[in-house]
């Protein structure tokens, strides 16, 4: 048998070996196979591609951080070059735009973006960030919206519509946002800081009008002496009152302020005569009444000062300070017993005031609990290191 027939033969126990495959399923399987071949070999192409685009991105964002921004650029360039129209590298290209200041190109490119999808991951909240930077501020509020409504908005998008809509002179909407972002979390500096910026120019602003209506009025007094109090400017402060009880004699509420000026200047004989006026135009206030109890705990007049001191507490049940007075008070009468369950009701009411366990570490000894006494004094101590190293502590850099 020659070989050609025997390489015939061979063939033919292929073919019979396996009946199911016909000539036309073979040619099938072939076909499938070069498929298969012809979609890993675009994918491979396309990982490479996706690697080379990312490499780009890699060289800009170095460039970029050492500013040269113009490498940064055609860095980006040569990516678009890569995949035209690719959204993550216009993206960033309008970013590094924005930052040079290039606001028109940076508009232009997050616009070929959002054309690609609407709600590209905040896309949006960086085209209001070039439209604020233009001093467009009804398009940056609309793009800020927008932002609002993506899945995942960028964290600081209802901070910079608050100061669109600021700038705008949409001040109450402005408020209304700042609000919302110190009620999602109240140490939210940036907030606050516009926030007080805000209420402090409407306070400015008020008090100029105060002025044209005429340098005297009992507005305007009363109004300064709140100023220079905020300020511990307490003896401008008290002349400033003195000026607004001359316009208005009865006014409500003028010698309660003067008896806390004179009080935070230990000058407690004038501070009284002050309470006890304002006692007098409503004998039921908490806090004119807890000022009034202080000064006689000072005094060692403790029955004058339970008076008081009881009235107090009927106005503010929850205010530590009453019930610390309540508890010197007790103390002083060598009442042990009710002065420990006073500066236990001071420390519920404000866990972190060192005050109250110094003194019922005392009050403990005194009650021959020497353990008790220990811990309480130990708790002192450490509350009081807390308080000396939050006070040195540097305000926070905005």
């Amino acid at each position: 048998m020659s070989a050609g027939n025997k390489e015939g033969l061979a063939g033919s126990r292929f073919l019979r070996a396996r009946p199911s495959l016909s000539l036309s399923a073979v040619f099938r399987v072939r076909l499938v196979l070069c498929c298969l071949a012809a979609s890993i070999l675009p994918a491979a192409g396309t990982l490479r591609g996706q690697g080379e685009l990312e490499a780009q991105w890699e060289q800009a964002r170095i460039e970029e951080r050492a500013g040269n921004y113009a490498a940064a650029e055609r860095a980006y360039e040569q990516a678009l070059g890569l995949a035209p129209g690719n959204p993550e590298t216009l993206k960033r290209l309008g970013v590094l735009q924005q930052t040079e200041l290039k606001f028109d190109e940076s508009i232009a490119h997050f616009k070929q973006v959002l054309d690609y999808d609407a709600q590209y991951p905040e896309v949006n909240f960086f085209l209001g960030i070039s439209y604020f930077g233009k001093n467009e501020f009804a398009r940056a509020i609309e793009s800020f919206e927008h932002e609002l409504e993506t899945a995942k908005p960028h964290r600081r998008c209802r901070y910079y519509l608050a100061l669109a809509l600021q700038s705008a002179g949409r001040l109450d909407e402005a408020i209304s946002q700042f609000n919302r972002m110190v009620a999602e979390n109240p140490q939210d500096a940036d907030a606050l800081y516009q926030l007080a910026r805000i209420y402090k120019n409407a306070s400015v602003q008020a008090m100029e009008r105060l002025r044209a209506l005429g340098q005297g009025s009992f507005q305007l007094h009363a109004l300064m002496g709140e100023v220079y109090a905020d300020e511990e400017r307490y003896p401008e402060a008290i002349k400033e009152y003195h000026l607004a009880l001359l316009k208005r004699p009865g006014a409500p509420g003028i010698h309660y302020a003067i008896g806390v000026a004179y009080w935070a200047q230990h000058q407690m004989d004038s501070a009284k005569t002050e309470f006890m006026d304002a006692l007098q135009e409503n004998p039921s206030d908490a806090l004119t009444n807890l000022y009034l109890g202080d000064i006689a705990v000072h005094e060692g007049r403790f029955q004058e000062a339970f008076t008081h001191l009881r009235i107090a507490e009927k106005g503010q049940p929850n205010m530590p300070q009453v019930h610390l007075l309540l508890g010197k008070c007790y103390r002083g009468q060598n009442a042990q017993e009710d002065a420990r369950t006073e500066f236990l009701a001071a420390i519920k009411a404000d866990p972190t005031a060192a005050e109250p366990h110094y003194l019922l570490a005392q009050v403990y000894r005194e009650l021959h609990n020497p353990q008790a006494s220990a811990n309480e004094f130990a708790e002192f101590e450490r509350l009081s290191k807390m308080e000396k190293e939050k006070a040195l502590q540097p305000a926070p850099q905005n």
